[in-house]
């Protein structure tokens, strides 16, 4: 049984993987570093990860992938923002949810972004550019794949004897602490009724 969600904001997350950042707002709304609470959580894949961390928090998890069936149960939830997380489909956002979907990508947008660049295909591209610096972006959400206004965007350095998985772990660092932040600005963005366009 889900436990209560009482806290605003309360958020929807949806993710495709292992859930690495569900873990992280999971751990600090947890321990008081995050305001919130975390309403339900959905997957693509039945076999997600994220689905299983979810369960163990007591947090309703789901398996949809109609998108007219996400946003039926973004509704049931009656979530302030939805996040995604990891998640590898391209949602259309309805308009009763514009400028509140977020979305965390693992490079400094416009950079390196758009369909099928996630994950390791990203920190590939970017040492493949030679760039001297990488970094993560959470961005509202729109109909096309990394796009919205920019909330918040990390830095970090891109070493001579990088790989890929070693800028991932240093890039998923900073996102660790970006998708928070972002959180909690758009949260008291819409509080203070600053409607910003996505």
């Amino acid at each position: 049984m889900a436990t209560p969600c009482a806290q605003r904001p309360r958020l929807a997350v949806l993710a495709s993987g292992t859930g690495r950042t569900l873990q992280n707002l999971l751990d600090r709304i947890a321990d008081g570093r995050m305001r919130g609470c975390i309403a339900g959580v959905s997957s693509d894949r039945a076999d997600a990860f994220a689905l299983q961390r979810a369960l163990e928090f007591g947090v309703e998890a789901r398996m949809l992938k109609d998108p007219s069936a996400i946003w039926s149960w973004i509704e049931e939830l009656d979530v302030d923002l939805v996040l995604l997380a990891g998640y590898l489909r391209l949602l259309p956002v309805i308009p009763e949810y514009e400028g509140r979907v977020l979305n965390i990508h693992p490079s400094l947008l416009p950079e390196f972004g758009g369909k099928g660049m996630y994950g390791e295909h990203v920190h590939a591209a970017v040492l493949a550019a030679g760039r001297a610096e990488s970094g993560c972006t959470v961005h509202l959400c729109n109909n096309v794949y990394d796009d919205g206004r920019i909330l918040v965007q990390a830095r970090v350095p891109v070493l001579p004897e990088d790989t890929a998985p070693s800028l991932a772990a240093r890039v998923f660092a900073a996102e660790a602490e970006a998708y928070p932040a972002a959180i909690a600005i758009r949260w008291h963005e819409l509080q203070a009724g600053r409607e910003q366009p996505a």
